[in-house]
């Protein structure tokens, strides 16, 4: 039995520090927010051209700037065509992705796990490369139906497929087992990459530059169309994940006492790993494989806001769309006219940062 005379001040200190934890989350959140405004206008004024961005948006605000009207046209085209939806679409991926790997480390209840883990991303990879090498062959009635949209479509049912089958194998009687999920995910993701090495083999010279740049990750193909046909399943993912974040809390203390705590831990594991599914499916998709986004947004955030998920998840969105916008504008400049793939940029930075993870959590992190 606890001391009277102390369980009060015991739970005092408690209830400050909570308050002072969800004091500092707030205040990071609000900067993230400054953070991705400032990450927007970069995007939009970036790139190998000389519009400009903020005349352009001073002409759809303010009812324009006199100048010269063939100069204002070709800027809107740039603007609106070009960079709004690459924007719209960084923004997306990088959320979708960051968020992602949020709710995987709190799954698996590792601080190292990512969406690759479950063999979502390969399965993307392996349904939008037979699309690029057998597109005008086998293929070929397919991309002839939905033209511009047969790649992103392949890549995100490609995912679903992978985790349909994963979801098949880790689930027995009713349980599903996370540790059966990860060994079964890892083993789905080699099957796919070794079945999308036999389509790279066979694929000729002009599919092989497709490949090796899609597979990189780009954010060049970025249209209007392609954010209607998957925005709406990125958006619906990341609406769906914050109501995962109590439930993702008492998992942290262990399924037994998540569900002495009123947590459907089956219900929970099953929309996280379709919500996952869909958000990195459809991010996939359209932008290719981007690394490092998904381990290296959630694990910074721990370390600034500490591990509660009503405010990691929120914070993981604003902080990974803003990363994956600045290296976006870093790739279109850097070798401008040339583009960098964006999935080099977010290697380079994240590597690093991933290897200092693993030394902080030597001899700590359970695999």
């Amino acid at each position: 039995m606890v001391d009277q005379s102390i369980a009060g001040p015991m739970k005092a200190m408690a209830n400050a520090f909570e308050g002072d934890r969800s004091g500092r989350a707030r205040i990071v959140i609000l900067l993230l927010w400054l953070g991705l405004a400032a990450s927007v206008f970069l995007s939009l004024t970036s790139g190998a051209s000389d519009a400009s961005a903020v005349n352009v948006m001073g002409d759809w605000l303010f009812g324009g700037i006199p100048r010269d009207a063939a100069l204002s046209a070709r800027d809107s085209l740039i603007v609106y065509d070009i960079r709004l939806p690459r924007m719209v679409l960084g923004m997306l991926v990088g959320a979708a992705l960051a968020v992602s790997g949020a709710v995987m480390q709190g799954l698996f209840r590792n601080p190292l796990a990512d969406p690759g883990l479950i063999g979502v991303s390969a399965g993307s990879s392996l349904g939008a490369v037979a699309v690029i090498v057998l597109g005008t062959t086998a293929l070929a009635p397919v991309t002839a139906l939905l033209g511009t949209l047969a790649l992103p479509l392949a890549a995100f049912f490609g995912g679903l497929a992978t985790t349909l089958v994963l979801y098949q194998v880790a689930t027995r009687r009713g349980q599903t087992s996370v540790a059966t999920m990860l060994l079964a995910g890892i083993a789905l993701a080699a099957l796919a990459m070794a079945l999308t090495g036999i389509l790279i083999f066979v694929a000729d010279d002009r599919q092989l530059r497709d490949l090796t740049f899609w597979q990189l990750g780009s954010l060049g193909g970025a249209t209007w169309q392609k954010i209607g046909s998957v925005g709406p399943i990125i958006m619906l993912a990341l609406a769906a994940m914050p109501f995962l974040a109590r439930g993702l809390n008492a998992l942290a203390l262990g399924e037994a006492t998540a569900g002495h705590l009123g947590i459907p831990v089956q219900r929970l594991k099953y929309t996280a790993i379709i919500g996952v599914s869909a958000a990195v499916g459809a991010s996939v998709a359209v932008s290719g494989g981007i690394g490092f986004v998904g381990i290296v947004v959630p694990h910074l955030l721990r370390l600034l806001i500490g591990p509660d998920n009503r405010y990691l998840l929120p914070a993981s969105a604003l902080l990974g769309a803003s990363l994956l916008l600045l290296a976006d504008a870093i790739a279109r400049t850097i070798v401008a006219p040339a583009e960098l793939p964006i999935g080099i940029v977010t290697a380079i930075s994240g590597a690093p940062f991933f290897l200092w993870i693993l030394l902080r959590k030597r001899g700590v992190v359970d695999l």
